[in-house]
């Protein structure tokens, strides 16, 4: 299933895209969040591979991503779970660089197409380093897509647009991941600029936490990825249902925008 022509396809009908942040490995039924959070509205869904160092992702993902590892997650095993999951919407793996690199970037690229993953988001490979990974994952038919932070110069900008694939990735604030009490003033700015350059579907992640700042942050761009709040309610046990839930709100809040 192709990320990019999945997500023009429903922006194009006149609908804010929703990206859902689930952990890999994060318990027994953590396929099932999965299945849940697709069946309850979001557009495609962004899976994290647990890492030990994860340097861009807040308290907590960082705990979810540590009670995955130690309960024996690893890239691999993620990958390998994925495959053969029928989730009905596109399904983008987030990951650090060292996982990649250890696995060596053909190897990875080719593990991800043969597991039905759609999409690769490596958050710590910047675009000046990409491409032995880049040049992989085209050949593996899996999208690439590339970070853009509201200290990226506009000439960047323009060059992030151009190689990301699936959409591009505005972070809404500097700083790591975690739930916001409030919008981040760079948020509007960074999907305003990032929409004067690219026609590509660009989503806003970091900080987003309910579905008001949903609402708001997808007004100055084509929808929003959502992550630690999500997981939080995975951490206090809220499962599939709770998850569900929370997903089924965020898409209520965006519909009504």
């Amino acid at each position: 299933m192709n990320l990019e022509a999945t997500l023009r396809g429903a922006r194009d009908r006149g609908a804010k895209l929703l990206v859902p942040y689930v952990t890999g490995g994060l318990g027994r039924g953590w396929l099932d969040v999965v299945r849940a959070v697709a069946a309850a509205g979001a557009d495609a869904i962004e899976v994290g591979i647990p890492f030990s160092d994860p340097v861009m992702d807040g308290r907590t993902i960082q705990e979810a991503s540590q009670r995955a590892l130690d309960i024996g997650a690893t890239p691999g095993s993620i990958i390998d779970e994925l495959d053969g999951l029928d989730a009905g919407v596109p399904i983008a793996v987030m990951t650090y660089y060292n996982p990649v690199h250890h696995m060596g970037h053909e190897r990875f690229a080719q593990r991800l197409s043969a597991s039905g993953i759609d999409a690769a988001i490596v958050p710590d490979l910047p675009l000046d380093e990409l491409n032995g990974w880049a040049d992989a994952a085209d050949a593996a038919d899996v999208e690439t897509v590339l970070l853009a932070a509201p200290t990226t110069s506009d000439e960047r900008l323009h060059a992030i647009c151009e190689r990301s694939r699936g959409f591009v990735y505005g972070v809404a604030l500097l700083g790591i991941t975690g739930e916001r009490t409030e919008l981040a003033v760079e948020a509007t700015e960074m999907g305003r600029r990032l929409k004067a350059v690219t026609d590509k579907p660009v989503l806003l992640g970091l900080g987003i936490s309910n579905p008001d700042q949903a609402r708001v942050a997808a007004a100055s761009s084509d929808g929003v990825i959502v992550g630690s709040a999500l997981v939080r309610r995975l951490l206090e046990g809220g499962g599939p249902e709770g998850a569900a839930e929370f997903v089924h709100e965020l898409r209520q809040g965006l519909d009504q925008g």
